[in-house]
């Protein structure tokens, strides 16, 4: 069965820009800024935001 018209996405699927970072992501920004080394813990992350 297929998906009615109005229930896919506008745009053609384009993928909107997420404001919540998975613990990855935050470490990956956190490396790239300078302000997390390695060994150190992953719990209790500062905020980052997402780069555009």
């Amino acid at each position: 069965m297929s998906q009615h018209p109005s229930l896919k996405p506008a745009g053609g699927g384009l993928v909107s820009k997420r404001n919540v970072l998975k613990r990855f992501e935050r470490v990956a920004i956190l490396k790239k800024r300078g302000q997390w080394k390695e060994g150190e813990r992953v719990m209790g992350l500062r905020k980052t935001k997402a780069d555009v």
